[in-house]
């Protein structure tokens, strides 16, 4: 029993795949960071705890500009976790790791209003569909409304939520999003490169809504469809958005 006990285990080592924000960075960075700012102005708080990507490919600076932008980023609480598309030449022990054979996503971009501080809570989802060939794209459906400062981030298809989304709360989806109650917070559908995505909702008052990684704000968002039922898709690269009903 004692040699049982003494015994050396192995290290165990698990895989993982994470949902991370990705942010391709353009020329000139100084003009570049001052479009981040006046984003993180309108969602103070909105890139902590958010897993970052750098996607660098095609960019053409240096080691020492490549350290200074992520310096940049970190003092705008943009935590870099990995760099993707950089020359071994641009690499050193001192920045993120490489990072490589990531899946296309949509960016997240910020909304207008500063999001809640806290953590939030994982929101219950019950899978109407298993990923498997030949069945039916995966789809998630929520039976309670989603509270303020909640993500729910579902790449593989459809969320449906059958209640509201409060101010603060966010919705990533792979497919499209149907809202059975108020939108107030962000709605992000085709997020794994699915123009074809749609969102609906029975009353828009939404922050934020973005398909395939083009967006618009509260502020760029239609007034005379504020408070109503509507369906949103995306017309190449523009958002647009009809009543229904």
């Amino acid at each position: 029993m004692t040699q049982v006990l003494t015994d050396s285990r192995p290290i165990r080592l698990k895989g993982r795949s994470f949902l991370a924000l990705a942010l391709t960075p353009e020329l000139p960075l100084a003009d570049w960071l001052a479009r981040l700012d006046d984003l993180a102005a309108r969602s103070a708080g909105f890139f902590l705890r958010r897993p970052v990507v750098l996607d660098v490919d095609g960019l053409d600076i240096d080691r020492n500009q490549l350290r200074e932008l992520v310096e940049q980023l970190g003092s705008r609480n943009v935590r870099v976790m990995g760099i993707e598309g950089a020359r071994p030449s641009m690499l050193a022990a001192d920045l993120p790791p490489a990072m490589a054979d990531g899946r296309p996503a949509s960016d997240f971009e910020a909304p207008e209003k500063a999001e809640a501080e806290e953590g939030g809570a994982a929101v219950p989802v019950v899978p109407a569909a298993s990923a498997e060939p030949g069945r039916a794209v995966p789809s998630l459906v929520v039976t309670q409304p989603v509270r303020s400062g909640q993500s729910l981030i579902f790449p593989e298809g459809d969320v449906t939520i059958v209640g509201s989304v409060a101010s603060g709360a966010e919705i990533v989806a792979g497919g499209s999003i149907h809202i059975y109650g108020t939108l107030r917070g962000r709605a992000m559908a085709g997020t794994m490169g699915n123009a074809s995505a749609r969102i609906f909702c029975r009353k828009l008052e939404a922050e934020l809504i973005a398909i395939d990684g083009y967006y618009k704000t509260a502020e760029d968002m239609e007034p005379d469809l504020r408070g109503r039922a509507v369906q949103i898709w995306l017309d190449g690269e523009t958002i647009a958005a009809g009543t229904l009903g």
